[in-house]
């Protein structure tokens, strides 16, 4: 949801030195013109954008086309001496995936569901095995490994479906109630508009049915026959209807079961717990609604509790009652209550498990006997298990930063609690937990051809911040790492929508490890690591604090060593693109190189623009520009508008033609900007993916070669050495 992008991580050995610092001819980079422009605030305040022509929604402008090429062809000369260490960076971090690779299987309603790739092929193989005796999770994985296939059925091979297209991704997957029917949603430029499609597996065969404009998934009500599912508005992208097919009906005539008219709500559908009824989740920034309908026999949608702004909740249904997660009554870090069957009102809600403000509740799962919660506290995430009999503990964990939360538990009446786990050190790990007995049972380790943990460290600081708040950091290096302050650093960072950045295990990472770097995540204010005053402490009025804490905790790491004063990067994407534009400006002496990826840099003018996917569902986030106090305060740090007259590091920036979540005119005007107003010799990348959105490319190995380039880039003005092919 919002500007979020996948976390980028970081990368070590020993020799080379190729360097496009200074290429024997150094190309000139582009240089796109000016056309005046001017835009308006309700409140009369004008401002210059003098790049504006360079939005087309439609994306077919020949000169803005041609301007976004020639920033390629720049990058491809300026970084074209750095291509053998690319080819190095991303032959190792494909050799530590293994390609063969399936998820872990899990159980629901007698099939047991899981995705699997093949050597050398990008794409996922959707599939499933019926249960029976001596069938689990451990069996199917090991007949996974042995390439031992008999009795699978696969739902979607991507890898087929795909072809040979530029992009390809698949939304969610639905399996109806009686197991026949896939409803799923596929999406071929990456603007996240899929098209669903209904796929009979008891034939194999995909229906005529194809609906497009979509959220891209459905959810099935009992007869088998019947789903709904989310059309997306198709100039602002939002989730405006809940509409209802039936199967072998024109979509055309299918019926609005709701339309939300407020466009400061997301839109998501489900089934509760029990699988009694379907539901409607409306959320904004500020305040939840929940709606309605027996599973059974879907008519209106009833309202659980009205929207009240400043109340927050979600709600699920099991064992009769509903159970609620909720901000209501001062409960800032969240509380669970719970509300009888048919209950419309908050005034019917009983508190279960209380508000502690030392706390934060991230949410609840339910099972027969026992319920198991996501928490967060002292920055670090925890899973509580509460016994219907009373008592509770808490699942261990074995290192200081750590990330810990809830793994897909599809079936309720079970004594094994799923979750997962994993550290910068430590790869991934799904575990499942009997409640009753204690037995741990570890089901998958995330296979990470010649990487050992142990020859890996990772510490959790904390770094003081101006105004006295410590700020949690999560740090990794490799064994025998010497904080003299000769180190070379990556530093990662967030902070917004409340969106905690918890410390996991990257494959791309170990490549700076291994070269003798630090990588770093900043657990800044706006995110909600520290619980919901952290995240509310940097946004809105506030949001300063994020950008602030970030250079902070540069400061700290170098101060303590971990870091050379001239030899730190920093990393955002999205929002943390806006981060990144941010401390460039306020800070750019502290940065060696900024990369920066997808970013949202141009706040004020996409804010003022309710037309531009998401700007609505954000004023309670960034603050709506129409209201002039609003408006001034995100012009005092809005990276485009203050772009200025001052050396800037070197800039690696990154961006797609087809991103629905930050346009790529914003990017695009943001470096013809900087190129003006520089006043340094430090190179200046931008580089557009011409057949992909907000997430990059598809498939499962193109995003490395976007990495390794990127990184290649930071290394050479880092000073990083690479071993030659």
């Amino acid at each position: 949801q919002g500007r979020l992008v996948a976390v980028l991580s970081a990368h070590r050995p020993q020799v080379v030195v190729v360097s496009a610092q200074t290429p024997p001819t150094a190309p000139s980079p582009p240089d796109v013109a000016k056309k005046p422009h001017v835009v308006k605030a309700p409140h009369g305040a004008e401002r210059s954008d003098e790049y504006y022509w360079l939005r087309d929604d439609k994306r077919e402008d020949k000169a803005m086309l041609g301007y976004l090429e020639a920033e390629n062809a720049y990058a491809d000369a300026l970084l074209g001496p750095l291509k053998p260490v690319q080819d190095t960076l991303y032959d190792e971090i494909v050799a530590r995936i293994k390609q063969d690779d399936a998820s872990v299987p899990f159980r629901e309603r007698g099939w047991w569901y899981y995705s699997r790739f093949e050597a050398g092929k990008d794409y996922p193989i959707h599939a499933r095995r019926k249960d029976a005796a001596g069938i689990d999770a451990k069996a199917i994985l090991k007949a996974n490994e042995a390439a031992d296939f008999a009795g699978e059925e696969v739902l979607l091979d991507v890898n087929a479906m795909a072809g040979d297209k530029k992009y390809y991704a698949i939304g969610g997957r639905t399996v109806s109630q009686d197991n026949r029917w896939l409803v799923y949603g596929d999406d071929t430029n990456g603007r996240r508009q899929y098209t669903l499609r209904i796929k009979d597996l008891q034939t194999g065969k995909v229906l005529d049915d194809s609906i497009p404009g979509t959220a891209g998934y459905g959810v099935w009500a009992d007869d088998n026959r019947t789903f709904f599912y989310i059309e997306n508005d198709p100039e602002t992208l939002l989730s405006t209807k809940v509409k209802k097919h039936v199967l072998g009906t024109d979509p055309s005539t299918d019926d609005v079961v709701y339309e939300e008219k407020d466009d400061t709500f997301y839109m998501g559908i489900g089934r509760t717990r029990d699988d009694q009824y379907i539901v409607i989740g409306l959320d904004s920034t500020v305040s939840n609604e929940t709606r309605y309908a027996s599973a059974a026999n879907p008519g209106a949608f009833k309202v659980l509790a009205s929207r009240a702004r400043d109340v927050e909740y979600d709600a699920d249904h099991f064992d009769g009652r509903w159970v609620i997660r909720t901000n209501d009554g001062g409960a800032r870090n969240f509380k669970i209550v719970t509300a009888t069957d048919g209950s419309t009102s908050r005034k019917d809600w009983k508190d279960w498990i209380a508000h502690d403000p030392q706390v934060y509740v991230e949410g609840i799962e339910l099972f027969d006997g026992f319920a198991a919660i996501a928490e967060r506290s002292g920055g670090l995430e925890r899973v509580r298990i509460l016994k219907d009999g009373g008592g509770s503990e808490y699942v261990k964990a074995d290192e200081s930063a750590y990330s810990m939360g809830l793994d897909v538990n599809a079936e309720a009446d079970t004594d094994w609690l799923r979750y997962s786990y994993t550290s910068l050190a430590m790869p991934a790990t799904t575990y499942e937990l009997n409640v009753k007995t204690g037995e741990r049972r570890e089901l998958k380790r995330q296979p990470v051809p010649g990487y050992d943990p142990a020859n890996y460290v990772t510490e959790r600081l904390w770094a003081p911040a101006k105004d006295g708040t410590r700020v949690p950091v999560s740090i990794v290096y490799k064994k025998g790492f010497e904080k003299n302050g000769k180190a070379a650093l990556l530093q990662y960072g967030y902070g917004s929508y409340g969106a905690s950045m918890d410390p996991g295990f990257s494959v791309t990472t170990v490549s700076l490890l291994d070269r003798g770097m630090a990588y770093a995540i900043a657990h800044i204010r706006g995110g909600q690591e520290m619980g919901r005053a952290w995240y509310e402490d940097g946004k809105l009025l506030n949001k300063k604090n994020s950008f602030t804490d970030f250079i902070d905790v540069t400061d700290y790491l170098v101060k303590e060593g971990y870091a050379a004063k001239d030899r730190v990067a920093a990393l955002g994407g999205s929002a943390g693109g806006l981060l990144m534009g941010a401390v460039a400006n306020m800070a750019p002496e502290k940065y060696s190189v900024i990369l920066s990826q997808v970013p949202f840099v141009d706040v004020v003018t996409t804010m003022l623009d309710a037309s531009i996917p998401l700007t609505t569902n954000e004023y309670d986030e960034w603050g709506n520009p129409s209201l002039k106090k609003y408006y001034d305060y995100m012009l005092s740090y809005s990276p485009y508008d203050n772009l200025k007259a001052q050396a800037y590091p070197a800039t690696f920036v990154g961006t797609g033609l087809w991103d629905s979540q930050v346009q790529y005119w914003e990017p695009a005007k943001y470096v013809a900007r900087l190129r003006d107003l520089n006043t340094s010799s430090e190179p200046v990348v931008f580089r557009t993916n011409m057949e992909a959105g907000h997430g990059g490319k598809s498939g499962r190995f193109r995003r490395y070669r976007e990495q390794a380039e990127m990184y290649s880039f930071m290394f050479d003005q880092l000073g990083v050495s690479v071993p030659s092919p």
